[in-house]
C-alpha cells in the first residue's frame, strides 16, 4: 500500500464532517437511551465544532482574499472563492436549523415548521448552487443532498406538528425513493466489478479500483438503509429496540465514509 499517496489524496474537510457526525450520533443514541443525561446543547457539541471550523476557515479565506487583490484577477481563484461563500451560506442556514432544534427540544415552545424553516430556505438555495456548480465544474455534494430532500423536510415537519398523522413509513417515502437510487448505484458498481473481474483486457489496478468502489458503496448504503428501516419501525412502534442497536448500522456507514476520505483529494474541487 502506498501510504504517501494515500495521505496525499486525504480529504481532511470530509474526514472532519464524518467524524463529527459519528461522534454526534453516538452521543445522541446514548442520550436517547438515558445512559447520559447531558443537555442537548452538549450532545450537539460535535455539530457545533463542525460549523465552527467552517466559519473559521471561511474567515481565514476571506482575509487572504481581501489582502491579496491579485487573486481577483485569476478566474479559477474567483470561482473557488464563490464556492466557499456558497458553502458557508448553506452551513449557516444549517446552523440556524440545529440551534432551533436544540431550543425546541429543551424548551418545546414553538412549532416544528418554524424549526425547519432554515431547511426550507436551504433547499432552493442548494438547487441554485448545484446549477452554478455544474456550470463551473464544481463538486457540491452537500448542496445536492439538501436540494433533493426538500419534500422530506416538509413531511417530517408536518408529522412532528401532527398536522398529518401518516405512519412514519409513509412520511419517509421521499427517503425511500432516494435510497432506491443509491441501491441502483450499488448494483451498478457490483455489475461492473464482476465484468471487470471476468475481462482479461483490464489491468489489475482497474480491477482493484472497481472492487473497492463496489465494496465501499455496499458498506455505506446497506447499513444506512438498515438504520433507516429500524428507526422508522421504532417510530411506528413496531419494535422495542433501544437506540444503540438501531444506530450501529449508521456508525458502520460513517466509519466507511471516513475511510474513503483517504482516497479523495482535499479541498472544494
Amino acid at each position: 500500500m502506498n501510504l504517501r499517496g494515500l495521505f496525499q489524496d486525504f480529504n481532511p474537510s470530509k474526514f472532519l464532517i464524518y467524524a463529527c457526525l459519528l461522534l454526534f450520533s453516538v452521543l445522541l443514541a446514548l442520550r436517547l437511551d438515558g445512559i447520559i443525561q447531558w443537555s442537548y446543547w452538549a450532545v450537539f457539541a460535535p455539530i457545533w465544532l463542525w460549523k465552527l471550523m467552517v466559519i473559521v476557515g471561511a474567515s481565514v479565506g476571506t482575509g487572504v482574499w481581501a489582502r491579496n487583490p491579485q487573486y481577483r484577477a485569476e478566474g479559477e481563484t474567483c470561482v473557488e472563492f464563490k464556492a466557499m461563500l456558497i458553502a458557508v451560506g448553506i452551513h449557516l442556514l444549517l446552523l440556524m436549523f440545529e440551534v432551533l432544534v436544540c431550543d425546541r427540544i429543551e424548551r418545546g415552545s414553538h412549532f416544528w415548521l418554524l424549526v425547519f424553516m432554515p431547511l426550507f430556505f436551504v433547499s432552493p438555495v442548494s438547487v441554485a448552487a448545484c446549477v452554478w456548480g455544474f456550470r463551473h465544474d464544481r463538486s457540491l455534494e452537500l448542496e445536492i443532498l439538501c436540494s433533493v430532500n426538500i419534500l422530506q423536510f416538509i413531511f417530517i415537519a408536518l408529522r412532528l406538528d401532527k398536522i398529518i398523522h401518516w405512519p412514519w413509513l409513509v412520511v419517509c417515502v421521499p427517503l425511500w425513493i432516494l435510497m432506491s437510487f443509491l441501491c441502483l448505484v450499488v448494483l451498478y458498481y457490483i455489475v461492473w466489478s464482476v465484468l471487470f473481474l471476468r475481462s482479461m483486457d483490464v489491468i489489475a489496478e482497474q480491477r482493484r479500483t472497481h472492487i473497492t468502489m463496489a465494496l465501499s458503496w455496499m458498506t455505506i448504503v446497506v447499513p444506512l438503509l438498515t438504520f433507516e428501516i429500524l428507526l422508522v419501525h421504532k417510530l411506528d412502534g413496531h419494535n422495542a429496540f433501544s437506540c444503540i442497536p438501531i444506530f450501529v448500522p449508521l456508525w458502520l456507514s460513517l466509519i466507511t465514509l471516513m475511510a474513503t476520505t483517504f482516497g479523495q483529494k482535499g479541498g472544494n474541487h
